[in-house]
């Protein structure tokens, strides 16, 4: 096992033979869990890995992507005030504000000072922003296609009904509410043109579809 255990198993080991292991170094641990949580993790990672490729090669971060999909999915004329812009991404003010920054020098973005408003900022895409984001998602949502080739319409449609009720019953058994703002980490952050891109946060890679 490495350090990064179970992020990085050695491949070769699956998680029945890691639950088998455990079942007979521990017979009174609950090793259940290991044949669902494994793959999931190692599934993350994979994600993760392959979005961060992607991501490169259209010269985007996570956290500017997940600006950019935001203000595109906002719909015409794609421009948000910065607080709610930060509701949306579910993160601190001071994080939009640096990727606002980020994506305003690139010219992907700009920021306006509406008048009788005081102190309210409102972002908006430009016509280079417009372009990448569309680029971009329009890549990943291929390549997610793609990535769930192996897997029918039933069983995506299964999977999915699945996924939804472990991520809800999961956010609930850890805490954290729905909507708490956090520094983004890395799929889907906010994560998939959704997260981890983000159509909708692996987390950081969320962030962005």
């Amino acid at each position: 096992m490495t350090d990064r255990y179970p992020l990085d198993p050695p491949a070769h080991v699956s998680p029945a033979d890691i639950a088998a292991a455990w079942r007979r170094e521990g017979p009174e641990l609950p090793v259940d869990s290991i044949l669902v949580i494994t793959p999931l993790w190692r599934i993350a990672k994979l994600l993760a890995d392959d979005r961060r490729r992607l991501l490169a090669r259209h010269d985007v971060d996570p956290a500017t992507l997940d600006l950019l999909s935001t203000l595109r999915r906002a719909g015409p004329p794609h421009r948000l005030a910065t607080r709610e812009l930060a509701a949306r991404c579910l993160v601190t003010a001071g994080a939009v504000s640096q990727r606002v920054n980020r994506a305003e020098e690139r010219g992907l973005v700009t920021r306006e000072l509406p008048g009788g408003r005081p102190r309210t900022v409102v972002v908006g895409l430009t016509e280079a922003g417009h372009a990448l984001v569309d680029e971009t998602v329009s890549a990943i949502l291929h390549r997610e296609d793609d990535l769930l080739a192996g897997l029918g319409r039933d069983q995506r449609d299964t999977l999915a009904e699945l996924l939804a009720l472990l991520l809800a019953d999961l956010t609930d058994r850890v805490g954290t509410p729905p909507g708490t703002p956090t520094e983004p980490g890395v799929p889907g952050g906010a994560g998939s043109a959704g997260g981890p891109v983000a159509t909708g946060p692996p987390q950081d890679q969320q962030a962005g579809q």
